[in-house]
């Protein structure tokens, strides 16, 4: 589980620098005022389109992780079918 962990931490990292910095620009623009809805979609698009870049490594080896478990657990269950079909 350590692979969802990081991957997990990187996202939400992402998503506040995104924030911090859509804050920051619409502060600056709009003169101090900013609407915090539009903030945080535009935080949540930007660090998605981001993440599908800079976090590629990190999804694919929990990917990899859940594979490896997938396939342990269908083994598992193919051999108690197998010895159940025996009995």
């Amino acid at each position: 589980m350590k692979e969802f962990v990081v991957y997990t931490a990187m996202r939400i990292a992402l998503f506040l620098a995104s924030f911090g910095i859509v804050v920051g620009v619409m502060a600056l623009v709009l003169d101090g005022r900013f609407n915090l809805f539009w903030a945080v979609v535009l935080a949540f698009l930007i660090s998605g389109v981001a993440s599908f870049y800079l976090l590629d490594r990190q999804r694919e080896a929990f990917a990899r992780r859940v594979e490896t478990r997938a396939a342990k657990a269908a083994a598992a269950f193919e051999e108690r079918k197998a010895r159940e079909d025996r009995d």
